[in-house]
């Protein structure tokens, strides 16, 4: 009896645990075409080589998860942080053989990017694969989700 009371505790505890980790989505507004999930990976990679933090600010999600080529794991804050402490720092940011598909409000881009960048005082150049999501909201387009490893 005491074994079954503890195992049904343990249980609640790890659903508790589990959903507290869980990230709730935002609301979708509308249907997202490719051409403004481009517009707005465009604008992302301006306000990250121009260190514009109030456009970062704008067009990050709250939710979003950025998962390094390291394997590193960022939320927006801690992300933004990087670059505003000047830990670091995008110089260059292109992308290429990108393929966009989207699904109601979401957009999901695939493809190639060479990043130079500044990490620690570390010049960087990394050629890159990567999977980015962008969502359709009422305050316009917003980047949400990045994993990206070394090519």
């Amino acid at each position: 009896m005491v074994k079954n009371a503890f195992a049904l505790l343990f249980g609640y505890l790890m659903l508790g645990v589990t959903a507290a980790g869980t990230a709730s989505a935002q609301e979708c507004s509308g249907s997202i075409t490719a051409e403004e999930a481009l517009r707005a990976e465009d604008a992302r990679y301006a306000a990250q080589t121009g260190n514009d933090f109030a456009a970062m600010e704008k067009l990050f999600g709250a939710d979003l998860v950025y998962i390094h080529s390291s394997g590193a794991v960022d939320d927006k804050a801690a992300y933004i942080e990087s670059m505003r402490s000047g830990s670091v720092k995008y110089r260059s940011m292109k992308r290429s053989n990108v393929k966009v598909r989207t699904y109601g409000c979401i957009a999901i881009l695939t493809g190639d990017a060479h990043f130079d960048v500044t990490v620690k005082g570390e010049e960087r150049s990394v050629q890159l694969r990567f999977h980015t999501v962008y969502a359709k909201r009422p305050g316009g387009v917003q980047f949400i989700s990045w994993q990206a490893t070394r090519a």
